[in-house]
Parts: C-alpha cells; structure tokens; sequence
C-alpha cells in the first residue's frame, strides 16, 4: 500500500513539474507576444492614428471580457481542469483558422505557394480532351483524329452491372459520401492500405478529369516532395467536393466512364468496349465490364492481351466484391469467374480504313484552320465532314487495287531475272539500292551509333542483320506477308512495286469525291495525289491547245490545221549559252500531213506541239496553266508544252475541271463543313471560282479533248473497252507518257466529274523499258476506266452520266466542219512524249513527204 503511495506522489510531483514547465513556456510566450503585439500597435497606430487604434484595442477587450464573463459564469476558472480546456479551445480554433488559410491558399493560389485549381465554372463545364471525326459527304466515318482517343457516352448507355462493378470495386460507399470518405481513409491508414485506398470515384475523377498531377498545376511549395504530395491530395480532396456540390451521383459516374484511362490508347468507356471486345458499351457482358473495371488498378499488369492470366485474376477479384456488396450473388459470382477469358482486340488507327491518304491532307488543313480560329483538331472533339463520298472511295479503291495486282503482275514477268532500275540504255544503274539506304532512318540511326569509328558496321547491320517484318503482298489474300528480310534486302523488294494516285473531283464545285493516294498507306506512307510531283508528259498539251484557241493573238479553232514535221529551236538555255531542242514524235517518223488541231491532240503528235508552243510562247503557256489550277513551279523553256516541268495529280486533275465548268477555274475541295462536339457548325467552305478562259473556249476544249476518244488514232481509245457509254453518256480524256516510260498519267472529263490517274514507280528509273507496255493508255487509263465503270453501275450515282453540256451560245468558231481530210495519215499513234534533252540534236529518221502534186487543203489555216 505503502509502494502505492509512493508512486502516486512521484506522478503527482511529475505532473506538476509538468505543468509549472508550461506555465513557464506560456509566460516566455506571453512576453514574446506582448512585444510583437507591442510593435504591431505602433506601427498601425502610425498608419492609422494612435486614437483609432486605441478604440479598436478597447472595443477588442471588452468583447473579449464579455467572452470570458460569459464563460465564467459555466466554467469555474479555478478548476483544475480550466486551464487544459482554455488551450484546448484555443488550439482548435487556430487548427481551424490554419486549415482556412490552407484551403484558400489551395483554392486561390495564394503567391503562387500551389498551383492553380480549377473555379466553380470550370467545373460546371469541364471540357474533356475528345477526339475529333472525320465523317464522308453521306455521313460515314472515315477516321478520327486524338490525342486522346476519347468518344463520350450518355448514362443511359453505361450498362448497370458495370456501374454495380465499379462502386464495389472501387467506392463501396459512393452513394453515402459527399466527395471524401472519412472512413475509408482512416482504414487505409489503419491497414497501411492493404484492405484498399481511401480515393473515392469522385476523387478519381478529380485527378482524371484535371490533370491535377501536370507539371502547369504546380506551385513554389510542389518542388518540396512530402509537402507535394500533400498538396496533390488536398487538391483531390478539395476538388472531390466540389464536383460533389455541383453534379449529381449520376453525371460523376458518366464523367467518371468518359475520363478513364482503359490502357491500349483507349480513352472513355466507349472507346474501350470497342477496343477490347469490338462491342458497345450497353452490349457488354458482366464478365467483360469487370474486366475493364479491373483495369483501373493498373492498365498495364491487368492488360487482357499482355496479361491474359493476370487480367482473369483481376477479373474475378471484382466479381467477388459484387458478390460482397450483394450485385451479385455468390453461386453467380462463381459460375462467371470459372468462364474463360474472351476478347475481340480492335485497335484504332486514325488513319486505318477508307481515304487514308485523304486524311493526311484533311489533317493539315484543319490544323491550320485550327491555328487561324482558336481550335485543336486533336483535343475539341470537331466533326469534320468530308467532300468525300463513301461509295465512290470504295470503288476508287476497289479499282485501283485490280488493276495495280494486274500491272503488278505484267511489271513482274516483264523484268523476271533483272533489276528495273536502269539509265537511259537499259543498264542497272549501280550502287541504286545503296543510295536509297542511305536515305533511310535506320541507316541515320546507325550512322549515329557507329561513325565515326566503326563505318563498315553500318552496312554489315543493314545488309546481314535479319528481322521479323511483316512486308506488303499483292499475291497473299491478308495483304501482306510475314518474313525475315535484311533492311537492305527490304528496300530492294519494295522498289519492286509500282505505285499509283487516283482522285475524282466534281468539275462544278470543286468537290474531291475519291482520293487514293497509293497501293496502301500501311506500308507506302508517300501520297501521290498531292504530295507527289512527276512530269505530266502529254497530259499538260490541253494547256497549250487551250493558249492557242483563247488567246486572242493566235486565235486558232479545232478545225485549223498544222503539218506535222520536224521542229528545231535554238535559245539561250539556263547557263547562258546557244542550245538546240528538236522534238521527236513518239512513233520515231512524221507524216507531213496537215492534222486538225483536234485529231492533233487526239494522236498527241509531239511536233505540232511544240510549234504551238512556240506560236503561243512557252510563257504564254505557263501563264494559261496556272491561270486553270497548276500552282507548281512552271519553266518557260521550249519544251513546257510536252509537260518538262513537275506537277501534282491533284493541281492537273483540279486545272482540267476548267474545261467542264465553262472556263472557270475552281480550286479543289476537301472539307465542306466543321462542327463543334455539340453539333453546332463552326464553319462551311466554298470553292474559289475566277473566270480562266472563255467558254466559248472551254466548250471547244471539251470537244477537242473527246477526239482521243472518236478520232482516228485517238490514244485514248481503250476506254472504249469499258462499260461507259449508255445513257448517251460522253467522255473527253487525254493520255500522257513521259520519257522512257517513267510515267503514265490519264484524265478523263465528263459533265459531272473529272478524273485523273498516274502509275510509276518510286524513282524514275523504275519503269517498263516497252511504250506498249508502259504508256499511260495501258497502265492509267485502265484504273480510270474501272472505276468509272463501277460507279456508272451504281444506281445511286445515274446521275453522273450523260452528255457534255452543250453551249448556250453560239460558237463563233468552226469546229464541226473541217472539211476533207485525205492528207491525214492514219496510222496510230502512242502519247509517249519525249521532251527531247536540251542538247539533244539527235538525228531523227522521217518518212518521205507527201507528193507535192497531191491537192492543197483548203480548210483551216496552217503554220
């Protein structure tokens, strides 16, 4: 009893010790504060005035005498227990004043201490990253840009037994909490986490829909990293409140399904249902929402395609927590998990699908209108609709991919045994392939890596190293084929293939309605619509028959004639000195008879040419083409008028529309309109239209160009062998080879539409060593044909045959009545044209001339 007593006053004299040590402490503190509070009374009574001052101190210790008056008449302040409670008070008051300034530093981003915090508006209107839509003129979708690849969803959509999964995985309370759970935290912090974290969904949602975790939200007091990570989850905390105060539990959930991050570059439920399972949300099974679900614990180690095994424990493990929280049953819960894991993996890729090439060119150009009106193609979630026609695309595509294999084949059987990469004489032009490696990012990459020190390693890793590739195939039904190639061996395979641009346009609103761009942009990037630019061979003649109809100072007709015969022109070439360019006509003769301009054309007889060239001036020429839609660099030299200069199929098929649209140039169209995410349409393109030529003109170049078609001889003829022609439909075209058969081009104009084709191969110096083989009548006119013919087939698209327009004026000039025409020789003719080297005076071997008693011709005007 004694020991009892004796330990009782050791406490006893403790405890006091204890308190006279902080009676001490307070009474240290208490001078210190009647010196700050002394200070602080000067130097506002400075500022303020000593008797305003002093009014204020009075007025605060009477309140204060009141206060404790007050409190007295409760609390005896003698009791022992006083002075605890009196700090007690004191102290919560101040952890509440603390905790204010906190928040309003957090909300308010007091001296920029944390960083800025969305406002009340901001979060009434979030603004989600959400990928922007291509859609075709007859609404389908082509594509989608993102940077996110996000589609949202309404809560009607969002199955029930995903939300039930949901909150028994992650919130179990959700509906009881306003934001931040009090409980679930204190277990985490009990449990150090292993029963689950204290992040509610509202908190998720918060971080997601935010961003609160990004480098711009940072403050002076983030650099720290304890305190950072406090601050981040004050954020949370902070924000989870007020999304709590401003939506309802049911916008949080659909926020929540639209914000997530699912893995695999799928963004929002939406987007991952089809992704994982190619369904839609509301098609989801139980066993497949809990398999997203599971994917919020981590998108990587709970993949369901790079974790199969791991995804199905996950998957379960949701199962048993709605069975836990009674949205499911136990026996349910069972007999769900023991099933296997199924997915239907569907990744999107923004440029899979139809039109890819097109996507590019309507990528560029929203992002620069983008730039000019305040959007993001990638971010603002923009619909964008296409000139684009679905079906057209498809039978572009359709066709283009049948004829390519057909070529493809021929090009094959027709180099068996030999490189076609060759010169001017047919030989393999050596160390070819090298020099393409050496353009290649790989052999940068490992030029970086070994020169200067190891040079020959670069080409042992390009030339001996082998890798898994998955290579382009016209021969296997998948479209392409897995194999072991070296890189080098890789790009000599590829250089192979040749390749080709298609585009259809509607002549009358500038309206692109199929593009295709290559054989496929998974495995040939490059566009040769647009982004491609070859020398048009004959295809460019119109324009300088179109400078010889319309310009008033030469003022020719269809109907007036000119002898083709050798053509020689000295001038002054680019380095100053006298040169000589004589032409030669494809066939390696001239006839000496006196063509029509029109079966001139039809033929594309180089010599007549090249003297309406010359008649016209090459300046003359190159002013009229672009004046009609060519916007690329254009020399004035003799030869422009056989097409020596580079341009686009997209600028010559957009130039010949001139002829169609009664001589106004209309510039091509990809885009037709722009809405924002909530369908409201931000802006509507038009064509630019300008008068380039007089109609009178335009009209006599749509009959001139439909004599490739009825003239004798004409090089467009094997169109004829198409289903083209019902419905009293008409066609003008023109072909155009260029030299060595580098490149074949074809255009074809009815009422309604234009289009143009190319075939080639990447480089120059791949092509057919035969004209018959590699003319633009045996490899472009036939895509152009196919196509044609599919969608003439199409009833949808009757619309598009018929006649070309007739004039609605009279024609001044003759061009039905050319008179007789005996002189004229019959034979056929190809277009290849040979632009004739400047310096190349090779001698060209001719046929006799015509009898010189023969009769003149008295119709049209010669040379």
């Amino acid at each position: 009893m004694s020991e009892n007593r004796e330990r009782f006053r050791a406490v006893r004299h403790a405890f006091g010790a204890f308190r006279r040590r902080i009676r001490h402490r307070r009474s240290q503190l208490g001078d210190v504060r009647r010196g700050v509070g002394q200070r602080i009374y000067r130097q506002t009574a400075r500022i303020a005035g000593e008797e305003r001052v002093s009014s204020w101190v009075t007025t605060y210790r009477s309140y204060r005498g009141r206060l404790r008056s007050f409190v007295h008449q409760y609390i005896d302040p003698d009791a022992w227990y006083y002075p605890y409670l009196k700090f007690g008070v004191k102290g919560s008051l101040i952890t509440a004043l603390a905790l204010g300034f906190y928040v309003f530093i957090l909300n308010y981003n007091f001296l920029y201490l944390t960083g800025e915090i969305p406002s009340v508006e901001e979060l009434k209107n979030p603004k989600l990253n959400q990928s922007s839509e291509i859609y075709s003129q007859d609404g389908v979708m082509i594509g989608k840009f993102y940077a996110e690849n996000r589609t949202p969803i309404k809560f009607e959509n969002i199955p029930k037994p995903l939300i039930n999964a949901l909150i028994a995985t992650e919130d179990a309370r959700f509906y009881d909490h306003g934001g931040v759970d009090p409980r679930a935290i204190g277990r985490a912090m009990i449990s150090f986490g292993r029963e689950g974290g204290g992040s509610t969904i509202t908190q998720q949602l918060a971080k997601n829909l935010f961003k609160t975790r990004r480098k711009s939200n940072s403050g002076l007091l983030t650099r720290i990293p304890f305190i950072r990570k406090v601050i981040y989850k004050s954020k949370e905390w902070l924000m989870a409140l007020k999304l709590e105060r401003n939506f309802s539990k049911e916008e949080i959930i659909t926020y929540y399904f639209n914000t997530v991050d699912f893995g695999s570059n799928a963004f929002g439920l939406k987007t991952a249902a089809r992704t994982f399972f190619n369904k839609a949300p509301d098609s989801l099974n139980v066993q497949e929402g809990a398999v997203l679900v599971g994917l919020q614990k981590a998108t990587t180690s709970y993949n369901p395609l790079k974790n199969p095994k791991r995804s199905k424990e996950r998957r379960n493990v949701v199962l048993g927590q709605m069975a836990k929280y009674k949205y499911l049953t136990n026996v349910q819960a069972d007999s769900i998990s023991a099933l296997p894991l199924v997915t239907d993996f569907t990744p999107e890729n923004p440029y899979s699908g139809p039109a890819s090439y097109l996507k590019n060119a309507v990528q560029d150009y929203v992002k620069r209108w983008g730039e000019e009106n305040g959007y993001d193609l990638y971010t603002d979630g923009l619909r964008i609709v296409t000139t684009v026609d679905s079906r057209m695309q498809k039978y572009a595509e359709e066709a283009t991919d049948e004829k390519m294999k057909q070529l493809q084949r021929t090009f094959d059987n027709h180099w068996r045994g030999r490189n076609p990469w060759t010169d001017e004489d047919g030989n393999e032009l050596p160390g070819f392939i090298d020099s393409v490696a050496r353009r290649t990012e790989r052999y940068k990459t490992l030029s970086r890596r070994f020169l200067p020190l190891y040079p020959d390693s670069i080409m042992y890793y390009m030339k001996n190293k082998k890798y898994k590739m998955r290579v382009f195939s016209w021969t296997s039904k998948r479209g392409y084929d897995s194999t072991e190639m070296t890189p080098y061996d890789s790009i000599a395979y590829y250089k192979h293939f040749l390749q080709s641009g298609m585009v259809a346009m509607d002549p009358h609103t500038g309206y692109i309605r199929a593009w295709v761009g290559g054989l496929d942009y998974d495995y040939f990037k490059y566009d040769h619509v647009k982004q491609g630019k070859r020398q048009p061979g004959s295809t460019f003649k119109p324009f300088v028959y179109t400078a010889a109809i319309d310009d008033t100072l030469v003022n020719l007709s269809p109907c007036d004639r000119v002898q083709d015969r050798p053509f020689r022109k000295e001038f002054i070439n680019a380095e100053g000195k006298e040169d000589v360019w004589e032409p030669r006509n494809s066939t390696g003769y001239y006839t000496y008879s006196n063509m029509t301009l029109r079966r001139a054309l039809a033929r594309s007889v180089n010599s007549i040419t090249a003297q309406l060239t010359d008649r016209v001036t090459p300046e003359r020429v190159a002013e009229y083409a672009h004046r009609m839609g060519i916007k690329s660099r254009l020399d004035a030299v003799p030869s422009i008028g056989l097409g020596s200069s580079d341009v686009s199929l997209y600028e010559l098929v957009g130039a010949y529309c001139t002829f169609v649209n009664d001589g106004q140039s209309i510039e091509p169209m990809i885009v037709q309109r722009i809405e924002d995410r909530d369908g409201n349409v931000i802006e509507t393109f038009t064509s630019k239209q300008k008068q380039a030529i007089s109609p009178e003109s335009a009209f006599l170049m749509r009959y001139m160009l439909q004599g490739g078609l009825q003239e004798s001889g004409g090089t467009s003829q094997n169109l004829w062998s198409f289903d083209l022609f019902k419905n009293r439909n008409e066609i003008g075209a023109k072909t155009g080879t260029t030299s060595n058969n580098s490149d074949g081009w074809f255009v074809a104009v009815s009422d309604k539409l234009v289009v143009g084709a190319w075939v080639g191969g990447d480089d120059r110096s791949i092509h057919f060593r035969s004209t018959d083989l590699g003319e633009g009548a045996k490899t472009a006119l036939p895509l152009v044909g196919e196509f044609l013919e599919k969608v003439y087939a199409d009833p949808k698209f009757k619309n598009l045959q018929g006649p070309l327009a007739k004039p609605s004026f009279s024609v001044a000039k003759n061009y039905l009545n050319c008179g007789p025409s005996g002189d004229e020789e019959s034979t056929e003719e190809s277009d290849s044209t040979d632009t004739g080297e400047v310096g190349d005076s090779t001698f060209v071997p001719t046929v006799p001339a015509p009898d010189a008693t023969a009769p003149p011709d008295t119709t049209g005007r010669s040379l």
